[in-house]
């Protein structure tokens, strides 16, 4: 399908119906006569020849005859529109602007404009950008007071010239999204948490070359040492950033205290330094992960386990220096830990899965899959103590067999997740967590269970 239409039918006379189709969205559609959106009046010029029955003035979609109703649709009051309006993306929304002049006014409205959405490859972003704040800034010039949300995943060609668009224009910006981008660098991030000083979201992942977030040399000048040179960020995630080293993450840590939701996934040559300085500015984290950083080692968990019980959600996949002395730290002084993600650390062994089970009895997800050293005796105790645990993954664990599955589901009855692929579970043992856990999805890779 090349698209998303809006079908309009209406009466124009006895027997006699009318039923227009505006395209709302194509494949084609990402250009910049999308989203300009010029005034109706150049879209429907009035020596323009007549479209669909008396499509001319600019102030009605439908020229009728005097003693004929207009279409249906045009006796629904302007907020039915606006709630119509406000489930349609910021491309389509730009499309019905371009219909007449009722709808240019109500597409418009900035109570619609809170949040900008943008994706594709192909769409030049950086004009796009330009372009809606210049006229979201018609009532308020300069800045778009509405505006909290901007989304630009994926669009590849963004580049700092587009970021300091919305660092001019979006003073009361507080969600910026924008995975994926590789050509935006620090200087454009810098401007953009240094002027919006209410961001509270900030996606970076994949951009690779951004390796540190701060404030301009400006911005930090003008701040009184009372305040400090601190940032709003509370929600940080630097996924992919591979330049990020730990002097980075140390001027991360010294600007955004106020972090609570930070993930460093393949931040590559982070170590264990680099979680020290987190721990000592940002006391307040409550999810981290740091999966796939191979220097993070048993030094770094110790440093991680001082954000004590703060610590919610900490994700360690694939870190191989990780042994049960790093999982003990965790277990000791994280005691409101709920998830864990250990999936790929081979140090781990039944010994750590006790310590865990017995320090953080309220842990509601685990993975340890792809850790050959647990076997069914560290499942039997992580089931005798962690009753309410939702999710368990042991994928590809050797050791593990059906005596320590059905300990988990006689004492897990609220399990809901439950993978064991490529484990040697016999049939008999994914029968009884069937039984016993009535709700578990269970991903498994023998054929006769199903």
């Amino acid at each position: 399908h090349s698209g998303l239409t809006l079908c309009l039918f209406g009466k124009i006379g006895k027997g006699k119906s009318l039923h227009i189709s505006l395209p709302l969205f194509s494949d084609s559609d990402v250009s910049m006569r999308t989203l300009s959106t010029p005034s109706p009046a150049l879209i429907l010029p009035r020596s323009s020849p007549a479209l669909f029955n008396g499509l001319t003035h600019p102030q009605r979609c439908l020229r009728q005859p005097r003693d004929q109703q207009g279409a249906p649709i045009d006796i629904l009051p302007d907020h039915a529109f606006l709630q119509i309006f406000a489930h349609l993306p910021t491309n389509q929304l730009c499309r019905c602007a371009r219909v007449c002049r009722r709808w240019y006014n109500l597409a418009w409205d900035p109570r619609l404009w809170r949040t900008v959405r943008l994706t594709g490859d192909v769409l030049h972003v950086d004009r796009a950008l330009r372009v809606l704040t210049r006229r979201l800034c018609q009532d308020t010039p300069n800045v778009c007071l509405t505006l909290e949300t901007v989304v630009v995943s994926s669009c590849r060609r963004l580049t700092d010239r587009g970021l300091y668009t919305v660092a001019q224009c979006c003073p009361e910006l507080r969600r910026l999204e924008m995975a994926g981008c590789y050509n935006v660098s620090n200087e454009a991030i810098f401007e953009v948490v240094s002027r919006c000083p209410n961001l509270e979201h900030l996606d970076v992942s994949g951009c690779s070359k951004v390796t540190c977030i701060s404030l301009t040399r400006e911005a930090s000048i003008k701040l009184s040492p009372l305040h400090g040179q601190q940032i709003s960020i509370r929600f940080l995630d630097m996924t992919d950033c591979f330049a990020l080293e730990d002097e980075g993450l140390h001027t991360i840590a010294a600007h955004c205290t106020q972090l609570t939701h930070l993930y460093l996934r393949r931040c590559v040559r982070l170590t264990d330094e680099g979680l020290r300085f987190l721990v000592i500015y940002c006391p307040s984290i409550r999810e981290l992960s740091v999966s796939d950083c191979r220097f993070v080692s048993d030094f770094g968990l110790r440093e991680i386990a001082k954000l004590e019980g703060h610590l919610r959600y900490l994700s360690i996949a694939h870190c191989g220096r990780i042994t049960d002395v790093g999982v003990r730290y965790i277990a000791k002084y994280c005691v409101r830990l709920r998830y864990l993600n250990a999936r790929g650390c081979e140090g781990l062994t039944d010994h750590g899965i006790e310590h865990l089970a017995k320090s953080c009895s309220k842990l509601k997800s685990l993975d340890i899959g792809k850790c050959p050293l647990v076997s069914d005796a560290g499942l039997e105790l992580l089931a005798l103590n962690c009753f309410n645990l939702k999710r368990l993954s042991v994928k590809a664990c050797e050791s593990i067999t059906g005596r320590g599955l059905q300990v988990v589901a006689a004492n897990c009855f609220d399990l809901q997740l439950l993978n064991v692929q490529d484990c040697d579970v016999p049939l008999e043992a994914l029968r009884f967590v069937k039984r016993h856990c009535k709700r578990c999805v269970i991903e498994h890779t023998n054929p006769a269970f199903f």
